[in-house]
Protein backbone atom coordinates (compact mmCIF):
# COMPACT_ATOMS: atom_id res chain seq x y z
CA UNK A 1 0.00 0.00 0.00
CA UNK A 2 2.82 2.42 0.88
CA UNK A 3 4.64 1.76 -2.39
CA UNK A 4 1.47 2.47 -4.36
CA UNK A 5 0.60 5.58 -2.39
CA UNK A 6 4.07 7.00 -2.99
CA UNK A 7 3.29 6.98 -6.74
CA UNK A 8 -0.20 8.54 -6.48
CA UNK A 9 -1.50 12.05 -7.16
CA UNK A 10 -4.87 11.57 -5.44
CA UNK A 11 -6.67 9.05 -3.26
CA UNK A 12 -10.04 7.31 -3.35
CA UNK A 13 -11.01 6.02 0.09
CA UNK A 14 -13.85 3.48 0.14
CA UNK A 15 -15.46 3.01 3.57
CA UNK A 16 -17.99 0.39 4.60
CA UNK A 17 -21.09 2.04 6.04
CA UNK A 18 -22.35 -1.21 7.64
CA UNK A 19 -22.93 -0.88 11.38
CA UNK A 20 -19.81 -2.04 13.19
CA UNK A 21 -17.65 -2.30 10.04
CA UNK A 22 -17.02 1.43 9.72
CA UNK A 23 -16.36 1.75 13.45
CA UNK A 24 -13.77 -1.06 13.44
CA UNK A 25 -11.85 0.63 10.62
CA UNK A 26 -12.03 4.13 12.03
CA UNK A 27 -11.29 3.50 15.70
CA UNK A 28 -7.75 3.80 17.02
CA UNK A 29 -5.43 1.49 15.13
CA UNK A 30 -7.94 0.99 12.32
CA UNK A 31 -6.84 0.89 8.69
CA UNK A 32 -9.08 3.78 7.63
CA UNK A 33 -7.16 6.18 9.85
CA UNK A 34 -3.75 4.75 8.97
CA UNK A 35 -4.37 4.85 5.22
CA UNK A 36 -5.44 8.50 5.33
CA UNK A 37 -2.38 9.45 7.37
CA UNK A 38 -0.09 7.52 5.04
CA UNK A 39 -1.34 9.02 1.79
CA UNK A 40 -1.21 12.57 3.18
CA UNK A 41 2.29 12.00 4.55
CA UNK A 42 3.39 10.80 1.11
CA UNK A 43 2.26 14.02 -0.55
CA UNK A 44 -1.28 13.20 -1.70
CA UNK A 45 -3.43 16.31 -1.18
CA UNK A 46 -6.74 15.35 -2.86
CA UNK A 47 -9.05 12.67 -1.53
CA UNK A 48 -12.52 11.39 -2.43
CA UNK A 49 -14.39 9.36 0.19
CA UNK A 50 -16.93 6.88 -1.19
CA UNK A 51 -19.36 5.82 1.55
CA UNK A 52 -20.22 2.35 0.29
CA UNK A 53 -22.77 -0.37 1.13
CA UNK A 54 -25.50 2.13 2.06
CA UNK A 55 -27.99 -0.50 0.88
CA UNK A 56 -26.99 -2.45 4.02
CA UNK A 57 -28.36 0.39 6.18
CA UNK A 58 -31.49 1.00 4.05
CA UNK A 59 -29.96 4.08 2.34
CA UNK A 60 -30.06 5.93 5.64
CA UNK A 61 -29.18 9.62 5.34
CA UNK A 62 -28.55 9.72 9.10
CA UNK A 63 -25.90 6.99 8.79
CA UNK A 64 -24.24 8.77 5.85
CA UNK A 65 -24.19 12.09 7.72
CA UNK A 66 -22.76 10.36 10.81
CA UNK A 67 -19.86 8.87 8.82
CA UNK A 68 -19.13 12.14 7.00
CA UNK A 69 -19.27 13.99 10.33
CA UNK A 70 -16.60 11.70 11.78
CA UNK A 71 -14.26 11.62 8.77
CA UNK A 72 -14.33 15.34 7.89
CA UNK A 73 -12.56 16.63 11.04
CA UNK A 74 -10.05 13.78 10.86
CA UNK A 75 -9.18 14.75 7.28
CA UNK A 76 -8.53 18.34 8.38
CA UNK A 77 -6.48 17.10 11.34
CA UNK A 78 -4.45 14.90 8.95
CA UNK A 79 -3.58 17.90 6.77
CA UNK A 80 -6.15 17.72 3.96
CA UNK A 81 -7.64 21.08 2.98
CA UNK A 82 -11.49 21.00 3.04
CA UNK A 83 -11.62 22.24 -0.56
CA UNK A 84 -9.57 19.21 -1.64
CA UNK A 85 -11.91 16.63 -0.07
CA UNK A 86 -15.28 15.36 -1.28
CA UNK A 87 -17.78 12.67 -0.36
CA UNK A 88 -20.20 10.48 -2.32
CA UNK A 89 -22.78 7.94 -1.10
CA UNK A 90 -22.63 4.79 -3.23
CA UNK A 91 -23.93 1.26 -3.48
CA UNK A 92 -21.20 -0.36 -5.55
CA UNK A 93 -22.77 -3.82 -5.78
CA UNK A 94 -25.87 -2.39 -7.51
CA UNK A 95 -23.85 0.32 -9.31
CA UNK A 96 -25.77 3.10 -7.55
CA UNK A 97 -24.20 6.57 -7.91
CA UNK A 98 -21.07 5.30 -9.58
CA UNK A 99 -21.76 6.45 -13.15
CA UNK A 100 -25.28 7.75 -12.69
CA UNK A 101 -28.02 8.22 -10.13
CA UNK A 102 -30.71 6.37 -12.03
CA UNK A 103 -32.50 3.06 -11.95
CA UNK A 104 -34.79 1.28 -9.51
CA UNK A 105 -32.04 0.65 -6.95
CA UNK A 106 -31.26 4.39 -6.76
CA UNK A 107 -34.80 5.52 -5.91
CA UNK A 108 -34.26 5.45 -2.14
CA UNK A 109 -30.99 7.39 -2.40
CA UNK A 110 -32.54 10.02 -4.71
CA UNK A 111 -35.00 10.92 -1.96
CA UNK A 112 -32.28 12.82 -0.10
CA UNK A 113 -29.23 12.99 -2.43
CA UNK A 114 -28.94 14.79 -5.77
CA UNK A 115 -25.22 15.60 -5.83
CA UNK A 116 -22.41 14.42 -8.13
CA UNK A 117 -21.68 10.77 -8.86
CA UNK A 118 -18.37 9.14 -7.97
CA UNK A 119 -17.14 9.43 -11.58
CA UNK A 120 -18.14 13.12 -11.63
CA UNK A 121 -15.95 13.72 -8.58
CA UNK A 122 -13.05 11.82 -10.17
CA UNK A 123 -13.36 13.98 -13.29
CA UNK A 124 -13.12 17.14 -11.17
CA UNK A 125 -9.74 16.23 -9.64
CA UNK A 126 -7.04 18.78 -10.42
CA UNK A 127 -3.75 17.57 -11.94
CA UNK A 128 -0.88 18.76 -9.71
CA UNK A 129 1.96 20.87 -11.08
CA UNK A 130 4.81 18.79 -12.50
CA UNK A 131 8.41 19.56 -11.65
CA UNK A 132 10.05 19.21 -15.08
CA UNK A 133 12.78 21.79 -14.42
CA UNK A 134 14.58 19.89 -11.64
CA UNK A 135 17.09 17.07 -12.31
CA UNK A 136 15.68 13.66 -13.21
CA UNK A 137 14.71 11.43 -10.27
CA UNK A 138 13.08 7.99 -10.71
CA UNK A 139 12.78 5.73 -7.63
CA UNK A 140 12.57 2.10 -8.75
CA UNK A 141 9.32 0.46 -7.62
CA UNK A 142 9.81 -2.86 -9.41
CA UNK A 143 12.52 -4.71 -11.33
CA UNK A 144 11.69 -7.33 -13.94
CA UNK A 145 13.27 -9.09 -16.90
CA UNK A 146 12.89 -7.13 -20.09
CA UNK A 147 13.24 -8.13 -23.71
CA UNK A 148 16.77 -9.18 -24.67
CA UNK A 149 19.74 -8.19 -22.55
CA UNK A 150 19.69 -5.74 -19.67
CA UNK A 151 16.74 -5.23 -17.34
CA UNK A 152 13.49 -3.35 -17.07
CA UNK A 153 12.31 -1.20 -14.18
CA UNK A 154 9.08 0.56 -13.32
CA UNK A 155 8.54 3.66 -11.23
CA UNK A 156 7.20 7.17 -11.14
CA UNK A 157 9.20 10.09 -12.47
CA UNK A 158 9.35 12.53 -9.55
CA UNK A 159 11.09 15.34 -11.43
CA UNK A 160 12.78 16.06 -14.72
CA UNK A 161 12.50 14.39 -18.13
CA UNK A 162 13.87 11.07 -19.42
CA UNK A 163 14.38 10.14 -23.07
CA UNK A 164 15.42 7.13 -25.12
CA UNK A 165 19.20 6.88 -25.56
CA UNK A 166 19.96 8.74 -22.34
CA UNK A 167 22.58 7.41 -19.93
CA UNK A 168 21.37 7.02 -16.33
CA UNK A 169 23.21 6.31 -13.09
CA UNK A 170 21.79 3.85 -10.56
CA UNK A 171 22.16 4.82 -6.89
CA UNK A 172 23.31 3.48 -4.52
CA UNK A 173 26.19 1.89 -6.44
CA UNK A 174 28.37 2.87 -9.36
CA UNK A 175 26.45 1.22 -12.21
CA UNK A 176 25.09 3.05 -15.25
CA UNK A 177 22.70 1.99 -17.99
CA UNK A 178 21.33 3.33 -21.26
CA UNK A 179 17.61 3.83 -21.82
CA UNK A 180 16.58 1.51 -24.66
CA UNK A 181 12.82 2.12 -24.51
CA UNK A 182 10.20 3.91 -22.44
CA UNK A 183 6.65 2.69 -21.96
CA UNK A 184 3.82 4.83 -20.59
CA UNK A 185 0.37 3.25 -20.22
CA UNK A 186 1.48 0.34 -22.47
CA UNK A 187 2.60 2.69 -25.26
CA UNK A 188 6.19 3.15 -26.38
CA UNK A 189 7.17 6.81 -26.23
CA UNK A 190 10.42 8.66 -27.07
CA UNK A 191 10.39 10.59 -23.77
CA UNK A 192 8.45 11.00 -20.51
CA UNK A 193 8.22 13.79 -17.95
CA UNK A 194 7.60 14.21 -14.22
CA UNK A 195 4.37 12.67 -12.98
CA UNK A 196 4.40 9.73 -15.43
CA UNK A 197 4.45 6.12 -14.25
CA UNK A 198 6.89 4.44 -16.62
CA UNK A 199 8.44 1.11 -17.57
CA UNK A 200 12.03 1.65 -18.70
CA UNK A 201 14.15 -0.92 -20.54
CA UNK A 202 17.85 -0.46 -19.68
CA UNK A 203 20.83 -1.90 -21.55
CA UNK A 204 24.55 -2.09 -20.71
CA UNK A 205 23.76 -2.91 -17.08
CA UNK A 206 23.83 -6.03 -14.93
CA UNK A 207 20.31 -6.64 -13.51
CA UNK A 208 21.83 -7.72 -10.18
CA UNK A 209 22.71 -4.08 -9.53
CA UNK A 210 19.09 -2.95 -9.83
CA UNK A 211 16.99 -3.31 -6.68
CA UNK A 212 13.68 -1.95 -5.50
CA UNK A 213 14.36 1.40 -3.87
CA UNK A 214 17.25 2.36 -6.16
CA UNK A 215 17.04 5.78 -7.81
CA UNK A 216 17.80 6.55 -11.44
CA UNK A 217 19.38 9.95 -12.09
CA UNK A 218 21.69 11.71 -14.57
CA UNK A 219 25.44 11.00 -14.13
CA UNK A 220 25.99 14.78 -14.04
CA UNK A 221 23.52 15.43 -11.20
CA UNK A 222 23.70 12.62 -8.63
CA UNK A 223 21.39 12.21 -5.66
CA UNK A 224 23.22 12.50 -2.29
CA UNK A 225 23.57 9.26 -0.33
CA UNK A 226 22.57 9.76 3.30
CA UNK A 227 23.39 7.63 6.33
CA UNK A 228 22.39 10.27 8.91
CA UNK A 229 19.94 13.14 8.55
CA UNK A 230 17.70 15.52 10.48
CA UNK A 231 13.96 15.28 9.86
CA UNK A 232 10.92 17.22 11.02
CA UNK A 233 8.14 14.75 11.81
CA UNK A 234 4.62 14.56 13.16
CA UNK A 235 4.11 11.65 15.55
CA UNK A 236 0.92 9.63 15.14
CA UNK A 237 -1.27 8.10 17.84
CA UNK A 238 1.30 5.79 19.45
CA UNK A 239 1.36 3.97 22.77
CA UNK A 240 5.14 4.00 23.39
CA UNK A 241 6.91 7.38 23.04
CA UNK A 242 9.98 7.85 20.84
CA UNK A 243 13.24 8.11 22.79
CA UNK A 244 16.88 8.62 21.86
CA UNK A 245 18.35 5.27 20.84
CA UNK A 246 15.02 3.83 19.68
CA UNK A 247 15.25 1.23 16.92
CA UNK A 248 12.99 2.16 14.01
CA UNK A 249 12.61 1.63 10.28
CA UNK A 250 12.82 4.49 7.80
CA UNK A 251 10.59 4.10 4.75
CA UNK A 252 11.66 6.22 1.78
CA UNK A 253 9.72 5.47 -1.41
CA UNK A 254 10.03 1.69 -1.87
CA UNK A 255 13.06 1.30 0.40
CA UNK A 256 12.69 0.16 4.01
CA UNK A 257 15.90 0.43 6.06
CA UNK A 258 16.66 -0.10 9.78
CA UNK A 259 17.68 3.03 11.66
CA UNK A 260 18.19 4.50 15.12
CA UNK A 261 16.88 7.71 16.61
CA UNK A 262 20.30 9.20 17.34
CA UNK A 263 19.10 12.45 18.89
CA UNK A 264 15.85 14.20 19.83
CA UNK A 265 16.70 17.72 18.64
CA UNK A 266 13.53 19.59 19.70
CA UNK A 267 9.78 19.47 20.03
CA UNK A 268 7.93 22.07 17.97
CA UNK A 269 4.67 23.99 18.01
CA UNK A 270 2.61 22.43 15.21
CA UNK A 271 0.92 25.73 14.34
CA UNK A 272 4.01 27.89 13.77
CA UNK A 273 7.03 25.56 13.94
CA UNK A 274 8.65 27.36 16.88
CA UNK A 275 10.75 25.33 19.31
CA UNK A 276 8.88 24.36 22.48
CA UNK A 277 11.67 22.39 24.11
CA UNK A 278 15.23 21.63 23.00
CA UNK A 279 16.70 18.16 23.61
CA UNK A 280 13.53 16.58 25.06
CA UNK A 281 13.76 13.22 26.81
CA UNK A 282 10.83 11.72 24.86
CA UNK A 283 8.54 12.58 21.95
CA UNK A 284 4.97 11.55 22.65
CA UNK A 285 1.93 11.01 20.42
CA UNK A 286 0.58 13.98 18.50
CA UNK A 287 3.84 15.93 18.85
CA UNK A 288 5.83 17.67 16.14
CA UNK A 289 9.59 17.26 16.51
CA UNK A 290 12.98 17.43 14.88
CA UNK A 291 14.92 14.17 15.11
CA UNK A 292 18.34 13.03 13.98
CA UNK A 293 18.08 9.56 12.43
CA UNK A 294 21.01 7.31 11.58
CA UNK A 295 20.86 4.17 9.46
CA UNK A 296 21.91 0.88 11.02
CA UNK A 297 23.83 -2.02 9.52
CA UNK A 298 21.85 -5.18 8.75
CA UNK A 299 24.88 -7.42 9.31
CA UNK A 300 24.63 -10.29 11.78
CA UNK A 301 26.25 -9.92 15.19
CA UNK A 302 30.02 -9.93 15.04
CA UNK A 303 30.24 -9.22 11.32
CA UNK A 304 31.82 -6.01 10.08
CA UNK A 305 29.73 -4.15 7.55
CA UNK A 306 29.58 -0.58 6.35
CA UNK A 307 26.19 1.12 6.44
CA UNK A 308 25.09 1.82 2.90
CA UNK A 309 23.52 5.23 2.37
CA UNK A 310 20.16 5.71 0.70
CA UNK A 311 19.53 8.25 -2.09
CA UNK A 312 17.75 11.17 -0.44
CA UNK A 313 17.48 14.95 -0.76
CA UNK A 314 16.28 17.68 1.60
CA UNK A 315 12.63 18.65 1.18
CA UNK A 316 13.73 22.16 0.17
CA UNK A 317 15.64 20.73 -2.83
CA UNK A 318 13.10 18.12 -3.98
CA UNK A 319 9.78 17.65 -2.18
CA UNK A 320 9.17 14.08 -3.31
CA UNK A 321 12.72 12.97 -2.52
CA UNK A 322 12.52 14.57 0.92
CA UNK A 323 9.53 12.73 2.42
CA UNK A 324 9.91 9.83 4.87
CA UNK A 325 7.80 7.52 7.02
CA UNK A 326 8.96 6.08 10.33
CA UNK A 327 7.75 2.62 11.27
CA UNK A 328 8.17 0.45 14.35
CA UNK A 329 6.87 -3.06 14.92
CA UNK A 330 4.94 -3.05 11.65
CA UNK A 331 3.12 0.19 12.53
CA UNK A 332 3.67 3.65 11.06
CA UNK A 333 4.46 5.88 14.04
CA UNK A 334 5.51 9.15 12.38
CA UNK A 335 5.93 10.91 9.05
CA UNK A 336 7.77 13.99 7.96
CA UNK A 337 10.33 15.72 5.78
CA UNK A 338 14.12 15.73 5.55
CA UNK A 339 15.58 19.07 6.63
CA UNK A 340 19.30 18.39 6.40
CA UNK A 341 21.63 15.55 5.46
CA UNK A 342 24.29 15.20 8.16
CA UNK A 343 26.44 12.65 6.35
Amino acid sequence: MISGASQADCALLVVDSSVGEFESGFERGGQTREHLLLVRSLGVSQVIVAVNKLDQVQWSQARYDEIVGLIKPFLVQSGFHPSKTSFAPVGAYQGVNLLSLSGVDAEELKVWYSGPTLVDLLDKLEPPARDVESPLRIPVANVFKGQGQGAAVSGRILSGVVQVGEKLRVLPGDESGIVKSIEVEEENVPWAAAGSNVNIQLTSIDPVNLIVGSVLCPPTDLVPLATSFIARVIVFDIQVPITAGSSIEVYHHSRDVPATTTKLVATLDRSNGKVIKANPRVVAKGASAELQLTLRSTAISGAQSLVRGIPMEPFSANKDMGRILIRRGGETIAAGIVLEIVR
